[in-house]
């Protein structure tokens, strides 16, 4: 896996945030209550996988922390270079 970023968890929860509106927007997914955070990485790695937004990782190295990482290295894309999370 690559080199931690500085907000790493911070960048994960805007990138899954961003992604999981998006698909509830284009409503191609519903979440319950009951449905667990790591369910909810995979299906948005899923989703940008799917979208071609962003290269698949190996078989052999898709592991939760490097979808994790994956997930917050798109964040770091999305936002704007000024953006606090990114200094």
């Amino acid at each position: 896996m690559a080199k931690k970023l500085k907000n790493e968890k911070a960048l994960l929860k805007i990138g899954l945030e961003l992604v999981l509106d998006e698909a509830v927007k284009r409503g191609v997914v519903e979440f319950d209550s009951t449905d667990s955070h790591d369910l909810k990485i995979k299906y948005a790695y899923r989703l940008l996988v799917h979208d071609k937004k962003i290269s698949p990782i190996p078989n052999e190295q898709i592991s939760m922390p490097s979808i994790k990482h994956r997930l917050a290295m798109w964040a770091t894309h999305q936002l704007p270079k000024d953006h606090e999370l990114l200094k």
